[in-house]
């Protein structure tokens, strides 16, 4: 991916200099060729192209800020109520991620979502034990993340 990231810039700097337009302009212009020629030049590659990592990306980010969203406004309803009739608990949520780095993003994005809390990590990486605040469904939750947070963390770290 770095490789790719490298070459699509080289090649961007080519242009500007090849064209004589010393300008953003030109440099996007570059970088766009640059991308261009390295979605022909793909089959080189051992790895899928760094613009659909990137791209993956930025969907994980947006689905974030959509969950954030909608749990803020469920814990607002929650507290707002004037009867607390709250279903707090704590369930395992097995997961199919192995990187650290997966991980931790998975309970970092779990955490930062209102309502829910990453309590402890098994010893082996294969089990997050998650507090929430009102829940009616385990099992519910648990496909939330999985369809959710964990299937937009595979689709970034795949290769």
């Amino acid at each position: 991916m770095a490789f790719q990231m490298i070459l699509n810039f080289v090649l961007a700097f080519v242009w500007m200099f090849l064209s004589s337009n010393y300008t953003a302009a030109g440099f996007i212009i570059g970088f766009i060729m640059g991308i261009i020629l390295l979605i022909i030049m793909r089959r080189f590659f051992k790895s899928r192209l760094y613009v659909y990592r990137l791209w993956a990306l930025l969907k994980l980010t947006l689905l974030f800020f959509k969950e954030l969203i909608l749990a803020n406004v469920q814990v607002l309803k929650v507290v707002l109520k004037p009867k607390l009739d709250m279903q707090p608990a704590f369930f395992a949520y097995p997961t199919v991620l192995t990187q650290d780095w997966e991980i931790t993003l998975l309970s970092s994005l779990i955490t930062l979502t209102p309502g829910t809390v990453v309590v402890h990590v098994s010893d082996d990486a294969k089990t997050l034990y998650v507090h929430a605040i009102d829940i009616s469904d385990v099992d519910e939750a648990i496909a939330s993340i999985r369809d959710s947070f964990e299937k937009a963390i595979l689709e970034v770290s795949k290769s």
